[in-house]
């Protein structure tokens, strides 16, 4: 009989793979009594861990029952009025529940057996593949139908000196105000540094800022966000807060409210820029373009959108009803990354809108209060509320060049580094540009009609494009 001689790394290949057998089997039957333990043992759950009832859904502030420590948590304790059990129902019960349990536990391992070869003929859908993540619940407009004319919100914090006549005794020249958040502190901080600083900063050009915030949906992701507002508020003299939800379709009453604010508080402003936090705005242009208009007369520029259509997908962001908006066509309106008007304008646009119903896209709306008073907004190039063309559509220029952003106005969806850089690059004594860039002089064309975009930029967002090229230049 022959002998088998087995070499040293064989030996512990099979050794190795006999533990590992033994550990899955080990973890296999473990794994049923630990579950069963836990149950047992009834281990509570996170939210009663900070302090919340049990019954609540609600969010309900910070997790201050956190900052407890172990020992001060609760406990059970068995109520000393109830009757004892005896021993012998408690385990007859306990067995009864085991059995129970092994009796389902076999009913769906042969229920999984049965129909695994059924599975295994179904082939998965792309959207089985992705991981499942929070799923948003859709608008509800009929609600918001049902809630429109209540349009009258309580002013939170105010800033009713922000407007007072300067030292020579004169009402600002140009207001800038910027739609924010509560949680967005460090883009209001950058607006606050730049573009958006106080002060004269040309002779006789007196510049005043105010951000326009609600309040926050869920404040459990910004802890204390009033408490920040208030002191933000008591630092910078440049917070006004409304106690409305701060949401995408709750940016109308941010419109309403601010022009009720203006004519209540800064009714002879001669000029006000309204847009975004994430745009740059060369406001030296502004003020170049503004030197021969006149503040008593109509005035509203900006990236106009004209003949949009409204947007019926319903995963799109911008989507609206028919039941909302029944018309096919949007009245023109101006990009929501930044426009220029006239105080005058401002206290008409007042009126005009509080007789206008409410739609829930602001930019649309405003567009809408714009036709009321029978005025034409108007489009200048050097508003990019869309952002900077890609490099694809303008091959002959830097997306990032400071010397194409010195001849524009206003550039949206840039994030606060970008701001801050770009700041810095313009007002560089050292910047040299060996030849001046000036914008086309002939308008961005449309490609084709179906290339044509279909919604508006929204707030911190972009349009409706898809992966189509849509705008193209001359050479």
């Amino acid at each position: 009989m022959r002998r088998i001689h087995l070499k040293g790394d064989v030996v512990c290949t099979l050794l190795l793979m006999v533990a590992l057998c033994l550990l899955l089997y080990a973890h296999s039957s473990l794994t049923p009594f630990w579950e069963s333990w836990q149950l047992d043992q009834g281990a509570p759950s996170s939210r009663s861990l900070l302090g919340a009832p049990a019954g609540d859904s609600q969010d309900s502030g910070p997790p201050l029952a956190l900052l407890a420590r172990p020992s001060e948590l609760p406990r059970c304790r068995q109520d000393p009025e109830a009757p004892a059990r005896p021993a012998s129902q408690i385990q007859a019960k306990a067995k009864a529940a085991a059995k129970s349990k092994a009796h389902g536990k076999a009913k769906a391992q042969g229920a999984k057996a049965k129909s695994k070869s059924v599975v295994r003929k179904v082939l998965p859908t792309k959207a089985a593949t992705v991981a499942s993540g929070p799923t948003l619940a859709p608008f509800d407009f009929e609600d918001y139908l049902r809630k429109k004319d209540n349009r009258d919100f309580r002013m939170m914090i105010d800033q009713p000196d922000k407007c007072a006549p300067g030292p020579e005794g004169t009402p600002p020249y140009m207001l800038i105000v910027i739609k924010s958040v509560a949680a967005d502190f460090d883009k209001r901080q950058v607006v606050r540094r730049t573009w958006g600083r106080e002060g004269e900063i040309q002779p006789g050009i007196d510049v005043r800022t105010v951000f326009l915030l609600g309040v926050p949906k869920n404040a459990t992701q910004l802890p204390l966000w009033d408490r920040l507002l208030a002191y933000e508020s008591e630092t910078f003299k440049d917070i006004l807060l409304w106690d409305f939800e701060d949401t995408f379709f709750n940016l109308t009453l941010k419109e309403t409210h601010f022009l009720q604010w203006v004519n209540r508080s800064c009714a002879d402003v001669k000029f006000i820029f309204k847009g975004d936090a994430d745009v740059y705005v060369n406001v030296e242009n502004i003020l170049e373009m503004l030197r021969s208009v006149d503040e008593h007369r109509d005035l509203f520029v900006g990236d106009i959108i004209v003949r949009a259509r409204p947007i019926r997908r319903r995963s799109s962001k911008y989507f609206v009803p028919e039941f909302v908006y029944g018309q096919g066509v949007y009245p023109s309106y101006a990009g929501g990354g930044g426009f220029v008007m006239s105080g005058h304008t401002a206290l008409r646009l007042n009126r005009a809108c509080q007789e206008v119903e409410l739609f829930p896209i602001d930019d649309v709306f405003l567009g809408m209060c714009l036709q009321r008073i029978g005025l034409a907004p108007t489009r200048h190039e050097g508003f990019r509320t869309f952002g900077i063309v890609k490099s694809s559509a303008a091959p002959h220029l830097q997306v990032f060049d400071p010397c194409f952003y010195r001849e524009l106005m206003v550039v949206h969806s840039l994030t606060v580094p970008q701001i801050w850089l770009m700041y810095n690059l313009l007002h560089d004594p050292h910047l040299t540009c060996h030849s001046k860039r000036t914008p086309t002089p002939w308008p961005f064309r449309w490609r084709d009609k179906s290339a044509r975009p279909t919604t508006q930029p929204g707030p911190g967002g972009e349009p409706d494009y898809g992966d189509k090229k849509v705008f193209v230049v001359k050479h």
